[in-house]
């Protein structure tokens, strides 16, 4: 089956006990045990929830997986799969990272013993200089956020495997339905389902994906010792947003090409970060190892001033954190999604004051292409009056 079909017919569509085209929502902190020498399949939500195994059980198989994951955020994934490593364990991580991951990594890791080295992890032969004994992992972000640098998976998890580490990968961007990391080597995949999984800016949540059954049996026991799973109703939210997902992609990305050529021959933009550019970088890896290009890309005005006078012109475009939802959103990095990071790491990664990240939605492009030129314009109209 095609992928657009599998996300409507992956066998978890319909509720199993009354054939209904949703799965309901079920809405039970705790299960009767009708058998104290048998229980149930279910026994406390924590553990386990008919709904949000429905979406576990989706997320794995539209990522080529035996398990999947749902958490209460991206975050709480990314923390959770981080603690299969223990005190005395090194990582290795791309440079630039999402800040709330590279905030866990720099300064909570290093609280348990766990050091991360951030290196990039576009550059192979760097990924092999960073390993060291006692490696146990590889984190990456391909393309990454928000300068969408491309990383060879296939490349990494062929190092990860001849070292004994677990190759782990941030596909948020692309989603699956452009990028299928565990089907190219990685033994662990993460999303935050808040943006283009779930894609409507009404749901927190994170997922994850492995295809080695006794690394989920690491991975569940985590989950259901720290506790952060995905409420019921957040889960059908999910699922619900699962069901447009490809439709949503290809649409905003159609659109995310169009504004980033528009946006490269524009004379107030410096640099334009996006993979579907043949000018960037990565662009032939992307096209290697992925289907599509998505629709987030990044672009430098040139200063901070420029940066705030863009975003206080811009009308369709939400000014805001987070992306892929069926609106556009224009965020700042140095101030929101890369806080975290210290300014002078910040921009030795090319995320300068200058920089903006748009995440493309279901708008009309034309009207997106025209609301991005006028507030581009807002120095020319300045000169303009002043004379």
């Amino acid at each position: 089956m095609k992928f657009a079909t599998r996300l409507l017919h992956n066998g978890n569509e319909i509720c199993p006990r009354t054939g209904a085209a949703s799965i309901p929502m079920y809405l039970a902190s705790t299960y009767h045990q009708f058998d104290l020498d048998q229980p149930g399949r279910y026994d406390y939500a924590r553990s386990g929830n008919p709904t949000r195994e429905a979406l576990e059980k989706t997320i794995a198989a539209l990522e080529g997986g035996s398990h999947g994951f749902a958490f209460s955020s991206g975050m709480s994934a990314v923390s959770t799969v981080l603690l299969l490593f223990s005190n005395g364990d090194h990582l290795v991580a791309s440079q630039d990272l999402y800040g709330g991951t590279y905030r866990v990594m720099a300064e909570v890791l290093p609280r348990l013993g766990i050091t991360v080295d951030f290196v990039d992890t576009t550059d192979l032969n760097r990924v092999e200089a960073a390993i060291r004994p006692n490696t146990k992992g590889i984190y990456i972000e391909t393309p990454s956020n928000p300068t969408l640098k491309v990383t060879d998976i296939a490349g990494t998890a062929e190092i990860a495997r001849r070292h004994g580490a677990l190759l782990i990968v941030d596909n948020t961007f692309l989603s699956p339905v452009y990028q299928n990391p565990l089907l190219l080597g990685a033994d662990i995949v993460i999303h935050s389902a808040t943006k283009f999984i779930g894609g409507h800016s009404d749901v927190v949540a994170g997922l994850v994906a492995v295809k080695d059954p006794t690394l989920a049996e690491r991975i569940g026991f985590l989950q259901n010792a720290i506790g952060a799973v995905l409420g019921v109703q957040d889960a059908w939210l999910v699922l619900r947003g699962i069901k447009t997902l490809k439709t949503r992609m290809d649409t905003a990305t159609r659109s995310a090409e169009t504004i980033a050529q528009a946006l490269a021959n524009h004379p107030e933009v410096h640099r334009v970060y996006y993979t579907g550019l043949p000018s960037h970088p990565g662009h032939r890896l992307q096209c290697q190892q992925s289907s599509g290009h998505g629709a987030v890309l990044s672009f430098d005005v040139g200063s901070g001033e420029r940066a705030r006078e863009v975003l206080s012109r811009v009308r369709l475009p939400i000014v805001a954190v987070s992306l892929g939802a069926v609106e556009s959103i224009l965020s700042y990095p140095a101030k929101m999604s890369h806080a975290a990071m210290p300014q002078h790491v910040r921009e030795r990664h090319g995320i300068t004051d200058g920089l903006l990240r748009l995440s493309v939605g279901l708008e009309d492009v034309e009207d997106l292409l025209n609301d991005l030129e006028q507030a581009l314009s807002v120095r020319s109209v300045s000169v303009a009056s002043n004379r």
